[in-house]
């Protein structure tokens, strides 16, 4: 589990393609010897395992499912992360729950200076649209970020000058796509109406 709070951003260094799946190695600030074989770091919103550590440098396996459903098909060498190492019994709780278990794929629609911040329309996938509410809470690229207001797919979110600064979003363009988790509660209330 995790906060949405990005602790660093990485960068993927190489990627291995001549294996079943392939070999991600990301080069960050966390500290790598401290860090657990098998340990889950969420990437981009996606929880990963750690299979392989070197230096400054550790390696993760992906899925051909987990490329299927998230933007990390899009990797390539050099680009930047997001990165947050998993929750511990006792840490706070800073953002809100995140699996890492990305629900689909959102999309930058527009994004517009206002004050030191920034304003963004996201459009959510269409089976997805109805788990957004405004004023609750919503993962995207593993960021924990309160949702402004909805309409429709569409939904507004303020990034801080902080935020702008210390994660990925700094760097998007209009267009771009983005890992989105829904809310946990969401989801299971939703599940729960199901079976009224």
């Amino acid at each position: 589990m995790f906060t949405g709070i990005i602790q660093t951003m990485g960068t993927v260094v190489k990627i291995d393609n001549d294996r079943g799946d392939p070999r991600f190695y990301i080069q960050s600030e966390l500290d790598v010897a401290s860090i657990d074989m098998g340990a889950s770091i969420c990437h981009a919103g996606c929880c990963l395992t750690v299979v392989e550590k070197e230096g400054d440098v550790y390696a993760v396996d992906v899925s051909a499912e987990t490329l299927s459903k998230t933007t990390l098909a899009e990797w390539a060498q050099g680009i930047k992360i997001n990165l947050e190492t998993s929750l511990k019994v006792g840490d706070e709780l800073g953002g809100h729950i995140v699996s890492g278990h990305v629900d689909g794929i959102a999309t930058i629609i527009s994004i517009t200076p206002e004050g030191d911040s920034h304003r963004l329309v996201i459009e959510a996938p269409a089976d997805l649209a109805k788990f957004i509410a405004q004023k609750g809470s919503v993962a995207l690229d593993g960021i924990s970020l309160t949702v402004n207001e909805v309409d429709d797919r569409r939904f507004g979110i303020n990034i801080i000058p902080h935020t702008w600064d210390v994660t990925t979003l700094g760097q998007r363009s209009v267009g771009d796509r983005l890992n989105i988790e829904i809310d946990l509660m969401a989801r299971y209330a939703a599940r729960l109406m199901d079976y009224k």
